[in-house]
C-alpha cells in the first residue's frame, strides 16, 4: 500500500501543508519559509556528526545573521507552534485517508470472518462461542495525549473537510487552528479526563459498537431483535475510579463521573427516541414513543418527575411500540427502532463500567488503622502479633472479622477514600445498576492476602457477604506474574473466596500489566512472563473450574504492551483462556485507533475477530502452536534479555541520566493529566517510584525507545553463538506470537534516532551508559532483521512504516530544539532566566513529539 498511501496522505498533506504560508498570522511566513531550511540543516547536520547545539547556532549564524538572541529564541518557539500544527494536519489527512490506506473488509474483519465461517458446523461453532464472548475496551485517564478538547474538535472538522477536498473550510480551521492554544493553562481534574473520554463514547463508540453488531448478525442472517448476546461489546471507564497514585480522585468524584455517564447516555437515547418520534407517528405506537420521550427527558433533568430508573424500563415501553407497529402497521420503521433498542440494550444506563483501581499497599495501610481500633478494644489483640503471623492465619483472621466500620475509623485521606468507595461502588449499582460498577482492581498484587484484604474489607463496609463486585488482582512485575498462579490457586482453595465466585458465576477476571512488567525486566521478558503467566493461570483455573477472563494493561506503545494488538491476541493459542479480550486503550491511542467510528470499528472488529481465530480456525495440527522445546527456546531469550536489561537498569547512572539528561523532570509540569508524575514522595528520585507513562515517555523524547527493544539484541546474540539461530528463523516462521513479538519491537526501533544524542557519547559522566544504548540499538536491527529474514525493518506493516517516516521528518526540527534546550541546560554556569527559557522549550517540544508519535508513552 506505499503508493496507495502517498498519493492519499502524503501528496495531501503537501499540498494543505502549503496553506499555512497564507495565513494572515504575523511572523508565519518567515517561520514556515525558514523551518524546510532547518529541517535540512538537521538532516544533513546530524549525518555529518554534529550536536544538536552546533546544528542550531550554526543555522542562526546561517538565517538569521543580524537577529538579536532574543529574536532566535522567538523563532524557536514559533517553529514548535508551526510544527504542532502541522501534526494536527497530518493526523486529520490520515484519518481522512483511512479507507483508501486499509482495506476496511478485509483480514480481520467481519466481512472477512463471515467469508471463512463457510460451513454449517463453523457457523455453529461461531454461534455457540458468541453465547459468552466479549471484547472490552477500557478507557484510561493515562494522560498521553496533549491535544486538549478543543483541538480534538478541529481535528475532526479538518478530517471532515480534507475528505470532501473543501479547501475554503480547511483554510478557515488552519485560522482556526493558529489561533487555538495547545497548551492547558490548569491541570486537568480527573472530571475534565472523564469529560474528555465522554466525547468519544458519545461521538464513536454509541455508532460504532452497534454498527458491528449489526454487520454481524445480518452476514449470519438473524435479526436484530431476536439477538440474546448484548454483551459482545463492552465499555470500561477509568477516569474517576482509578486512584491509583492520584489522590485526587475521590469517591465524590466517582460518583459524580459516574452520574456524567449515565447523563450523556440518555442525552444520546433522547435524541434517537426524538428521531423516532418524527416517524412513528401511527396509532397506538405514537403514545409509547412520546412517553418515552417524555420520561427519559425527566430522568436527565428531571429526576423528581415520572421517570425511567432502569433501562428494563424503558426498554419495555419500545417493545411495546414494536409489537404494535409489526401487528398493526407493516413494520414500518422497525429497523429504526431495532436500532434504538439494541442500543439501549447494550449499553443500559450506565454506559461504561467504572472500575476502581486502588495499590495493595493502602489496603494493608487501611487494615493497619482498623485493626488498631480492634487493639484498643480487645486485650489479647495486638497489631504487632499480627504483624508476624504467617499469611494462612492473616487471611483467615480478616475473613472472619465482623467490625463495625464508619469513616471516622480512618484517619489517613486515602484509606478514607477506600472505604468511601467502596460505598460508592454500592451507590453506582442502585442508580445505574450493577454493571455500571462491579470490579476492583488491586494494582501491585503479589500476594493472596492483597486480594483478602480488598474483600474483607469490603465485606465489612457492605455489611454483608453478598458482595455484587469482582475482586481483581493486578500482577505487574516479574515476580509478581512468577507467583501468580500460585496466589490463585490460594484464592481458589479459600472456602470464603470459592463461596465468592461461585456467586458472581465461578468467573474470575485477572489483570496483568505490561507497564511496570516492562520497566521491571524488560521489553522480552516482559511480554514472555506474560505470555507463561497466563498459561499457567489457565491451567490452574481450569484445574479449579474457574473461568478466567485475562484483563491486558495495554498502553501504546510496545515498550507498554502496545503494537499490532490483533495480531497478538490472535497468537496466544489454546493453552491460554480466550473467553474474553479485555484492554486498556488511553491517549493518542484512543484519538488515532478509535478517534472516528471507521477507525473505531475497523479495530474493533479486528479485536473481535482476533479473539475468535483460535476458537474458530486453529487447525488440528500444533505445529503453528509453540512446543515445548520452544517454550524453552523462549525462555532462554527471555532470561538472556533480562539479565541484558538488567545490565543497564542497574547501571550507576541509570537513574541519574533520566533525571539529569532526559526530560522525565518536566513532565510534572506539562499539565496533561491529574496524577502526579510519580509514587513516592520527597525529593530524590527512585526506580521504583517512577510511573510508566513518564518513564517510558522519556525515552521515547530522546528518540532512544529502550523500553521497547532494550535486551532482544543481546539475547539474539547470545543463542546465536550457541548456534541456535536457524531454531530461532524457524520459530519465527512458524509462530505468530513471535513474529508478533519482534515486529512491535521493529516499531520501536523504527522511532529511535540516536545520532540526535550522539552528543552524550563524549559526556564524561553518562558516555558509557548512552554507548550500552547505541550498541544494543544497533545490535537489535541487525539481528532482528537477520531472526525475520526481512531486508528492512517493518516490510511487513507498509502502512504504518510510510505512517511513521513522515511523522519523524516532520518533527526532526522539533527534536533538535529540545535536544538543544537539554544540551544548554547541563550547563553549569546558566543564568536563572536562561534555564527558565531552556525548559520552556524542552516542554513545549514534548507536546508535538509525543502526539506526531501517536503511541510513544
Amino acid at each position: 500500500m506505499p503508493n496507495v498511501y502517498q498519493d492519499a496522505v502524503v501528496t495531501k498533506y503537501n499540498i494543505f501543508n502549503s496553506l499555512f504560508l497564507s495565513l494572515p498570522f504575523h511572523h508565519i511566513f518567515r517561520t514556515g519559509t525558514l523551518l524546510p531550511l532547518l529541517v535540512q540543516a538537521s538532516e544533513e547536520g546530524f549525518i555529518a556528526g554534529n550536536s544538536p547545539q552546533q546544528i542550531i547556532e550554526s543555522f542562526f549564524e546561517e538565517y538569521t545573521e543580524h537577529a538579536t538572541e532574543h529574536e532566535r529564541r522567538d523563532l524557536l518557539f514559533n517553529f514548535i507552534k508551526f510544527i504542532e500544527r502541522q501534526v494536527v494536519l497530518f493526523d486529520s489527512v490520515e484519518d481522512a485517508g483511512f479507507d483508501k490506506t486499509h482495506d476496511l473488509n478485509g483480514p480481520g474483519s467481519i466481512t472477512q470472518l463471515l467469508n471463512r465461517v463457510d460451513s454449517d458446523d463453523l457457523r455453529e461453532k461461531l454461534l455457540k462461542k458468541l453465547d459468552d464472548f466479549c471484547v472490552r475496551i477500557v478507557l484510561t485517564a493515562h494522560p498521553t495525549q496533549f491535544y486538549p478538547g478543543k483541538v480534538l474538535g478541529i481535528i475532526t472538522d479538518l478530517e471532515e473537510a480534507i475528505k470532501d477536498n473543501d479547501f475554503v473550510t480547511v483554510n478557515n480551521l488552519l485560522l482556526q487552528l493558529g489561533k487555538t492554544g495547545f497548551i492547558n493553562k490548569n491541570k486537568p481534574t480527573p472530571f475534565d479526563e472523564a469529560l474528555t473520554l465522554g466525547w468519544f463514547l458519545e461521538n464513536v463508540f454509541y455508532e460504532a459498537i452497534p454498527a458491528i453488531l449489526q454487520k454481524l448478525l445480518r452476514g449470519l442472517s438473524i435479526p436484530i431483535n431476536e439477538w440474546p448476546h448484548t454483551e459482545l461489546f463492552r465499555l470500561g471507564f477509568w477516569p474517576g475510579g482509578d486512584r491509583d497514585g492520584n489522590p485526587f480522585v475521590t469517591s465524590d468524584v466517582t460518583l459524580q463521573v459516574a452520574d456524567r455517564l449515565r447523563q450523556i447516555l440518555l442525552k444520546c437515547y433522547w435524541r434517537d427516541i426524538k428521531n423516532l418520534k418524527r416517524r412513528l407517528t401511527f396509532d397506538g405506537v405514537e403514545d409509547f414513543i412520546s412517553t418515552a420521550e417524555r420520561k427519559v427527558n425527566n430522568a436527565i433533568y428531571y429526576p423528581d418527575q415520572e421517570h425511567y430508573g432502569t433501562s428494563s424500563e424503558l426498554l419495555q415501553d419500545l417493545q411495546q411500540a414494536r409489537e404494535v407497529l409489526v401487528k398493526y402497521h407493516d413494520s414500518f420503521f422497525v429497523d429504526s427502532l431495532d436500532d434504538t433498542i439494541l442500543k439501549i440494550k447494550l449499553f443500559g444506563f450506565f454506559f461504561a463500567s467504572l472500575d476502581i483501581r486502588q495499590v495493595s499497599p493502602k489496603h494493608t495501610l487501611a487494615w493497619q488503622e482498623v485493626l488498631n481500633k480492634i487493639e484498643k478494644q480487645v486485650p489479647v489483640f495486638t497489631y504487632a502479633d499480627y504483624q508476624n503471623w504467617d499469611e494462612k492465619r492473616k487471611i483467615d483472621f480478616l475473613l472472619s472479622l465482623q467490625v463495625e466500620l464508619t469513616e471516622s475509623d480512618f484517619h489517613d485521606p486515602i484509606t478514607q477514600d477506600i472505604y468511601g468507595s467502596m460505598l460508592a461502588i454500592r451507590e453506582i449499582q442502585r442508580r445505574n445498576g450493577e454493571a455500571g460498577a462491579h470490579r476492583y482492581v488491586i494494582s501491585n498484587c503479589a500476594s493472596a492476602l492483597n486480594v483478602v484484604e480488598v474483600i474483607a474489607m469490603m465485606k465489612n463496609v457492605w455489611k454483608t457477604t453478598e458482595i455484587g463486585v469482582d475482586i481483581v488482582p493486578l500482577f505487574e512485575t516479574v515476580d509478581d506474574l512468577a507467583g501468580a498462579a500460585e496466589v490463585m490457586k490460594q484464592l481458589f482453595e479459600n472456602t470464603y473466596y470459592h463461596a465468592h465466585l461461585t456467586r458472581r458465576g465461578n468467573q474470575q477476571t485477572i489483570m496483568v500489566g505490561f507497564s511496570d512488567g516492562t520497566k521491571d525486566g524488560g521489553y522480552l521478558r516482559a511480554n514472555w512472563s506474560i505470555f507463561t503467566a497466563k498459561e499457567q493461570l489457565t491451567k490452574i483455573s481450569r484445574e479449579y473450574g474457574v473461568k478466567v477472563t485475562f484483563f491486558d494493561g495495554r498502553g501504546g506503545p510496545p515498550g507498554r504492551g502496545g503494537g499490532n494488538n490483533h495480531a497478538f491476541y490472535a497468537s496466544l493459542g489454546k493453552e491460554i483462556e480466550d473467553k474474553e479480550i479485555q484492554l486498556t486503550v488511553q491517549g493518542q491511542t484512543i484519538s488515532s485507533n478509535y478517534g472516528t467510528v471507521p477507525t473505531a470499528m475497523y479495530n474493533l472488529e479486528r479485536l473481535f475477530t482476533a479473539g475468535l481465530e483460535n476458537h474458530l480456525f486453529t487447525p488440528k495440527s500444533t505445529k503453528d502452536q509453540l512446543s515445548e522445546a520452544d517454550k524453552a527456546l523462549m525462555e532462554e531469550l527471555a532470561d538472556a534479555a533480562y539479565h541484558a536489561y538488567l545490565g543497564l537498569k542497574n547501571h550507576p547512572t541509570f537513574v541519574p541520566y533520566l533525571e539529569k539528561i532526559t526530560p522525565l523532570r518536566f513532565y510534572g509540569q506539562t499539565k496533561i493529566g491529574s496524577r502526579p508524575d510519580k509514587r513516592g514522595s520527597g525529593g530524590g528520585l527512585k526506580f521504583e517510584d517512577l510511573r510508566a507513562i513518564p518513564f517510558v515517555g522519556s525515552w521515547a523524547q530522546m528518540k532512544q525507545n529502550v523500553p521497547g527493544f532494550y535486551g532482544f539484541g543481546s539475547a539474539l546474540e547470545k543463542l546465536k553463538k550457541e548456534g541456535k539461530i536457524d531454531t530461532l528463523k524457524k520459530l519465527y516462521k512458524r509462530s505468530l506470537f513471535v513474529r508478533t513479538l519482534v515486529e512491535n519491537s521493529m516499531q520501536s526501533l523504527m522511532k529511535a534516532y540516536y545520532p540526535a544524542t550522539k552528543y552524550l557519547k563524549e559526556n564524561p559522566e553518562f558516555s558509557t551508559l548512552w554507548n550500552m544504548m547505541f550498541e544494543e540499538y544497533e545490535r537489535s536491527i541487525s539481528l532482528m532483521l537477520e531472526f525475520s529474514g526481512e531486508k528492512e525493518l517493518m516490510n511487513q506493516n507498509p502502512v504504518t512504516k510510510e505512517s511513521i517516516i513522515v511523522r519523524e521528518r516532520i518533527v526532526l526540527p522539533l527534536m533538535t530544539i529540545q535536544q538543544y534546550a537539554l544540551q544548554k541546560l547541563q550547563s553549569a554556569d546558566l543564568p536563572a532566566a536562561e534555564v527558565d527559557v531552556y525548559s520552556k522549550l524542552v516542554m513545549r517540544a514534548m507536546f508535538g513529539i509525543i502526539n506526531a508519535a501517536r503511541n510513544s508513552a
